[in-house]
């Protein structure tokens, strides 16, 4: 199969694709494009696990999101009771050979409510659990962070002391400056933006200071369709528009960024072309 973009961070076992995930892998694969479809829980993560089993351009990441270890947290998709991240519960996933990330996991401190700090500490306790996951079987973490650079940085900073480069992964949906950006790859971890990029200029600045090396595009379907899509469900397919507004903010061929973008995923998650019949 032909490969011409990676999507790395999108959901596409998310319940907003039960009627037509058929449809979409198959636009997908018509367009060369894959995708590492992130679980942000355990039974989501066995989701993103069959889903790569069964549909060659489609990887995946298996995680805990922060969002789901909040008591008074509802779930979009389901509404389970919260849970913690039990290493037993992801051994037989993480052995798959098509599972190339740890997470969704990190620290989401927006709206933590009224027992802060308490929250704060149970996410952190999460977070390190998936980081001692990750560097034991040997995966980048998928990290989600909102409102939160400063602490993740510093559990980042702490751990990379006893990890070395054991310790690497991918920040994804991006939402800081130039000076965040370039503390995160210094740890050995790599940039990804969505849809955002091509109706926000914020990050601008921090597109054309960063490596192309060190950029990754996401769609993170099913959310911040891009344009010209806005407003409409996002879907793996939608990476293109990223990674023409890339391009377009680097000056750089658009074609030279697709086949970076491409293998930059190859090499930082250990895609091999062995895993992808026909490449």
């Amino acid at each position: 199969m032909k490969i011409n973009y990676f999507d790395i961070h999108s959901h596409l076992e998310s319940s907003k694709f039960d009627k037509d995930r058929e449809e979409v892998i198959s636009r997908m694969k018509d367009e060369g494009i894959f995708t590492i479809t992130v679980g942000t829980d355990l039974e989501n993560s066995k989701k993103a696990v069959r889903l790569a089993d069964k549909y060659e351009n489609i990887f995946a990441s298996i995680g805990l999101h922060p969002n789901d270890t909040r008591p008074t947290f509802e779930k979009v998709d389901g509404g389970q009771a919260p849970e913690d991240f039990n290493e037993e519960d992801y051994i037989e996933l993480v052995k798959n050979q098509k599972v190339v990330a740890i997470g969704e996991c990190g620290l989401e401190f927006f709206r933590l409510g009224e027992d802060a700090e308490n929250e704060k500490l149970r996410q952190i306790n999460i977070f390190q659990k998936q980081i001692d996951f990750a560097v034991k079987y040997n995966k980048p973490l998928m990290i989600h962070c909102r409102d939160a650079h400063i602490e993740t940085i510093e559990i980042l900073e702490k751990n990379k002391k006893q990890y070395g480069d054991k310790l690497r992964g991918n920040i994804h949906f991006f939402s800081g400056d130039v000076e965040l950006a370039k503390r995160y790859i210094d740890l050995g971890f790599t940039i990804s933006f969505t849809g955002v990029i091509t109706f926000a200029d914020q990050y601008d600045e921090v597109i054309r200071e960063i490596p192309l090396e060190k950029i990754m595009s996401e769609t993170d379907a099913p959310f911040v369709a891009p344009e010209p899509y806005r407003g409409k469900r996002c879907e793996p397919l939608y990476v293109k528009e990223v990674v023409k507004r890339i391009a377009e903010i680097k000056g750089l061929d658009e074609e030279i960024v697709e086949k970076a973008m491409v293998g930059n995923a190859f090499e930082f998650f250990g895609v091999k072309n062995s895993q992808i019949p026909n490449s």
